[in-house]
């Protein structure tokens, strides 16, 4: 019976420097996770090419890439892949059966002052994987932080958190925005924040009993927008991770404006868990 492959961390790579940071990250977690590491560029050319007869430049810039990686975790399996076609296109048929996508936060060919670029965004919203975008860095003692809420998409936010800061050993920060849901009532503000506090403490209590070792605080706080909160609770943050409620091709049309915000803002890298 044949060997079945191990499961590869792809990190998509072009000759920008955020392209670069981000294969660094992607090489220390693929050893964390114990997982090969794939560097895929999209490559596209004249019909009339043929796909062996790639531009040197590509050539110079993945092997460029794969010695980055081999010299952030030495003895991790590198392997190049260099494909034809539309980097988004690309990045999300492999999130189908890939446990983690990386990206850089900009890439070549991008707006000039664009806060993100279009394949992290739309990538990051349309992929069926954990995807992760490098923006900032990522310190090596900093907590990680999840944001949840109630939805379905903050429970495997949650267990990718969990699982990110034990492999870690640092603490977990799980934080939930709270706004007024009937203006000018302090009164019911105040229940309707102890019945989230009780809630958000249920929704962390079986991780804390699988994990005894794990630091995990919880933090509820008033805020209508909870990217503001996620960035504020642990300007330290190693990882940021929220949850996506939906998957769709239109570049931020179902990540929706926290993950949106998130991408654009954060000052480390960002998770978003589909």
């Amino acid at each position: 019976m044949a060997e079945q492959a191990r499961a590869a961390v792809i990190v998509g790579v072009d000759a920008s420097e955020g392209s670069l940071r981000a294969v660094r990250w992607a090489a220390h977690e693929a050893a964390r996770r114990d997982a090969d590491l794939r560097l895929l560029h999209a490559c596209v050319v004249d019909p009339g090419e043929e796909a062996e007869f790639l531009p040197e430049h590509v050539s110079r810039r993945t092997r460029h890439a794969a010695k980055i990686a081999r010299a952030a975790a030495p003895g991790l399996e590198v392997a190049v892949d260099v494909r034809l076609g539309l980097a988004v296109d690309l990045l999300l048929a492999e999130s189908a059966t890939a446990p983690l996508i990386v990206l850089g936060s900009h890439g070549l060919g991008g707006l000039r002052g664009a806060l993100i670029g279009s394949v992290a965004l739309r990538v990051a919203a349309g992929a069926q994987c954990p995807v992760v975008v490098f923006r900032g860095h990522a310190g090596p003692t900093g907590p990680v932080v999840a944001g949840v809420d109630s939805s379905p998409a903050s429970e495997e936010a949650l267990r990718f958190a969990v699982d990110a800061a034990v492999a870690r050993d640092v603490p977990l920060i799980v934080a939930h925005a709270a706004h007024q849901r009937v203006p000018s009532i302090e009164p019911a503000f105040a229940d309707q924040q102890a019945e989230d506090r009780r809630e958000l403490e249920e929704l962390v209590s079986g991780w804390t009993r699988k994990h005894p070792a794990l630091e995990i605080t919880t933090r509820v706080v008033k805020d209508r927008e909870p990217s503001r909160v996620l960035m504020a609770v642990a300007p330290d943050a190693q990882l940021i991770v929220v949850g996506s409620r939906g998957r769709g091709p239109v570049a931020g049309a179902l990540l929706g404006s926290t993950g949106n915000h998130l991408l654009a803002h954060a000052t480390c890298p960002v998770a978003v868990v589909h």
